[in-house]
């Protein structure tokens, strides 16, 4: 009996060590189709045009390019964005800065959030599209980075309440003060970029991945400047990488910033540090 050609990429992607190869089949090859996921049958035989389409797709899955950036989009806390090679790719670890944001947001009535290199938008776009009367600025280096948290602030139809400003918080200032400031900083240490995944390592922005040489340069300037954009009573909400913690937390420490709490993602790993002046 012939192999069907679902099948056979099937086969072809788990060859090629993809963790979830039939959910990306299906996936890649809905693409294709021009059908929904759902309701496309396994058993079906492309045609010409199809099959070309899905051997273009599988090509670039074969290279390892993510399937987030493939299909342009990535689903993250309870929002669709859009992502391509011009950000980094939403983690589902960091839903667990937004929950904390948002709990900040809820038990201290804060009404204004800064987020500092804001990437695709997931996580201030999360913010202010969960809360109507929140307001948000989101800053970053790459005029690139802007243009996709732009076309996400107008998918999650929160434009009228975000700025977008280009801005290098190791060179820049600000002269506006805000309730919260939110950052998923570079924090990878520059020695480990190339033992990366290569769905990381070759597509992600490798500004956005490097930290410098302990990964904690990033974390070292916001503990510097951050404080100078903070409302009195203020609080700053950070992502650090595996085994960071205690580390972020010390050189904010002695920068004259009060730890708070330390919260974990949904693998048991630190991943968030909240902290006050």
């Amino acid at each position: 009996m012939k192999e069907s050609f679902f099948n056979q990429t099937v086969r072809r992607l788990a060859a090629a060590g993809v963790t979830s190869p039939r959910l990306e089949t299906r996936l890649l090859l809905a693409r294709a189709a021009g059908q929904q996921p759902e309701t496309l049958d396994p058993g079906f035989e492309p045609d010409p045009a199809c099959r070309e389409a899905a051997e273009t797709l599988l090509r670039r899955r074969l290279n390892h390019e993510p399937l987030d950036k493939i299909l342009g989009c990535r689903d993250f806390y309870k929002y669709t964005f859009a992502v391509d090679g011009r950000v980094l790719s939403p983690r589902p670890d960091s839903e667990v800065l937004v929950e904390a944001a948002l709990q900040l947001i809820d038990e201290h009535k804060l009404s204004s959030v800064l987020e500092l290199g804001i990437g695709s938008g997931c996580l201030l776009l999360s913010l202010l599209a969960d809360c109507p009367r929140l307001a948000g600025t989101g800053a970053d280096k790459s005029t690139a980075a802007l243009e996709v948290a732009a076309e996400n602030a107008r998918r999650l139809r929160v434009e009228n309440r975000v700025r977008l400003v280009e801005f290098d918080y190791f060179n820049d200032y600000l002269e506006q003060r805000f309730d919260l400031i939110i950052s998923n900083p570079p924090y990878i240490p520059s020695a480990e970029i190339a033992g990366l995944a290569p769905e990381v390592r070759n597509y992600d922005p490798l500004t956005a991945l490097d930290g410098g040489i302990d990964g904690l340069d990033h974390y070292r300037q916001i503990a510097r400047v951050a404080g100078g954009w903070l409302n009195r009573n203020g609080f700053l909400v950070l992502e650090v990488g595996i085994g960071q913690a205690e580390e972020v937390v010390a050189v904010f420490e002695r920068a004259g910033w009060q730890g708070l709490k330390v919260l974990t993602d949904l693998g048991g790993i630190k991943r968030c540090v909240i902290l006050k002046k």
